[in-house]
């Protein structure tokens, strides 16, 4: 793993009290020489930078390095690599590789040697992170930014805990079959066509079979066509599925919803959960701000409050986060609440690790994508990110998005496992209306507003949902309907559809 904890070395004083077995580093090089096949096994967790003594280090490396050029490493081969190692010299120079090989009973415990050897490097990265967090802790010489250090010390005890999980992502067929066939079941016992996490909106369903695990889906759009909206309508639709899904006997992993984490950088968590007691109560949310409301509007509140509190839906509206932080808060939220889906509003207002320096936006939020994407496949949740799309639109006669319009860059896309454009007519339709006629107009003026008022009843409440990429099935369009009065999306039903009125 890149993202590895380096310890310092060892101060002579402090080096004895450091966990450490060298004995257990001499015998496994020892079993490595006279067995190279276990390299092939011990590589995969064991790094060079793992074992205490730096000279077993090298020896180690160079054993790897012969290994994988399909040459016999032993202590012949291997001479000439540490001729002029001065810190072999003094142990007697290379005759000591042969003195390694000296018991041929350490071959029976090999792995036991490297998994201690392993465990011992891991207290040793534990001490070191204690260490700097005591050091930073004691340093006031500087701005003092406890929360930051908070942030800093998990995301480094991640990294020691992340190191001891496991191989690697080696999985056998049969492992993956059985996982497929799970996925499978899942979906039929939804009643169908449902394999991930619930949209809440059967038409977005019936095109994705759901939010699925690992997954990073992009949700992108102009400004005004309902994004946050939608991605409220799904974090909520999930959210209230997981309840009922308990409430019910099923297991979370059976379960079609899940906990929500909505990281929301643009709205503050009042005004998200207003938009959401909206959509439940039915009431308008500029209502609802301005208190314009009867005892039974009030009454329809509390209920819809009160149905909410137990939802597993956690909102973070800090501002500015950077995407390491971001990562840091969803796995304490992972670890503590359960959580099974994240939510990002939105993209562009998160920050990268400045690196790449101030100018290069296009780098930092390539670096934001492939974050997230990275975030998704670590914690085995979807992650529903956000996205604003280029002023290109606006430029063509027809507004409807396509990859090409992704702001900023083409890596949104290429991360993403699915790209989703929320496209609202109504939006443009509403903005061209002509001058109202008055009394004396002329004939045209009329005309223009009387067409103009059959096109926004043509698209009056209409929405689309273009599934522009999805790298599990097809691409395509949802037809859904909008109320803007309570931003809450639902699933069109054809007038055809609807049961007949009885006079």
């Amino acid at each position: 793993m890149a993202d590895i904890i380096r310890i310092a070395e060892p101060q002579p004083a402090e080096a004895s009290a450091l966990p450490q077995n060298v004995d257990a580093e001499a015998a496994l090089l020892g079993a490595l020489m006279i067995d190279n096949r276990l390299a092939e096994d011990i590589q995969l967790k064991l790094r060079p930078d793992h074992f205490f003594e730096p000279l077993h280090a090298r020896i180690y490396e160079a054993i790897l390095k012969l290994v994988d050029r399909n040459m016999i490493a032993s202590p012949v081969t291997l001479r000439p690599m540490f001729e002029s190692d001065e810190e072999m010299k003094e142990l007697g120079g290379p005759s000591y590789l042969a003195q390694l090989t000296g018991s041929g009973a350490a071959i029976i415990g090999a792995r036991d040697f490297a998994e201690q050897v392993y465990e011992l490097a891991l207290l040793r990265a534990l001490i070191g992170v204690g260490r700097d967090m005591v050091e930073n802790a004691l340093d006031t010489s500087e701005d003092v930014d406890p929360k930051g250090q908070i942030e800093e010390a998990e995301a480094a005890l991640y990294r020691v805990a992340e190191e001891g999980g496991g191989e690697g992502g080696v999985k056998t067929f049969a492992a993956a079959t059985k996982l497929a066939v799970q996925m499978a079941e899942k979906a039929l016992n939804t009643g169908g066509g449902l394999s991930g996490i619930t949209t809440g909106l059967d038409g977005i369903n019936s095109k994705t079979g759901g939010l699925h695990h690992s997954d990073l889906i992009i949700l992108a759009g102009r400004p005004g066509m309902g994004k946050t909206a939608l991605a409220t309508n799904m974090a909520f639709n999930a959210a209230q599925r997981m309840v009922r899904d308990l409430e019910d006997g099923l297991t979370a992993e059976k379960s079609a919803g899940a906990g929500v984490a909505f990281f929301s950088l643009e709205m503050s968590a009042d005004q998200l959960a207003t938009r959401i007691l909206a959509e439940q109560s039915g009431i308008s949310s500029e209502n609802l701000r301005m208190g314009k409301i009867s005892q039974q509007d009030f009454r329809n509140l509390a209920r819809a409050a009160a149905e909410l509190e137990s939802l597993p839906l956690y909102i973070d509206d800090t501002p500015g986060l950077t995407i390491a932080a971001l990562r840091t808060r969803a796995r304490r939220l992972k670890r503590q609440r359960g959580i099974g889906f994240i939510v990002v509003d939105y993209l562009q207002l998160l920050q990268g690790t400045g690196k790449g320096g101030n100018d290069n936006r296009v780098q930092e939020i390539s670096e934001i994508s492939r974050g997230l994407k990275t975030l998704a496949k670590e914690l085995n949740v979807p992650v529903l990110a956000l996205s604003q799309l280029s002023r290109a639109v606006e430029q063509r006669e027809d507004k409807r998005p396509q990859l090409s319009d992704l702001r900023e860059s083409g890596s949104i896309e290429q991360d993403a496992d699915i790209v989703l454009f929320v496209y609202r007519e109504e939006y443009y339709v509403q903005s061209r209306e002509p001058k109202r006629p008055i009394e004396g107009d002329d004939v045209k003026t009329h005309e223009a507003h009387e067409q103009w008022a059959r096109d926004m009843e043509r698209v009056y409440g209409l929405a689309e949902l273009i599934i522009a990429k999805q790298r599990h099935g097809a691409t395509g369009k949802v037809k859904m309907r909008f109320e803007s009065k309570i931003t809450r999306f639902s699933d069109y039903i054809e007038d055809s559809y609807l049961p007949e009125a009885r006079g």
